[in-house]
């Protein structure tokens, strides 16, 4: 049976890790919307890969519903605490696991 940390542990390895400005490690978590958290094209090969890996039919998977994502301007946080209005849903490593238990894609 597929665990949330199976899929968490997959992801972490295909997505490349990022870092704080001091190198300090910033893991992914099973919330984490990977929009934020990598560049599009990484997240479509750690699809392409979950899909092979955990025999999901990731053709299912309307991108149309995650991107374009507004990504926050670094430097934004210094001039105002409005967070960043996303129109687009999130798309998250718990997505994945709860699809991989159920053996097809949930969302959408």
């Amino acid at each position: 049976m597929v665990t949330d940390e199976d899929v968490l542990s997959f992801f972490r390895k295909k997505l490349p890790e990022q870092g704080t400005l001091t190198f300090k490690r910033i893991p992914l978590k099973l919330d984490d919307a990977l929009q934020d958290y990598c560049d599009p094209d990484d997240v479509v090969y750690a699809i392409t890969d979950f899909g092979e890996r955990f025999d999901i039919d990731v053709s299912a998977i309307d991108c149309n519903n995650y991107y374009p994502w507004k990504v926050e301007w670094f430097f934004r946080k210094w001039f105002t605490k409005k967070p960043v209005l996303q129109t687009k849903k999130p798309l998250t490593v718990r997505m994945f696991a709860e699809s991989a238990k159920a053996g097809r894609w949930l969302y959408d």
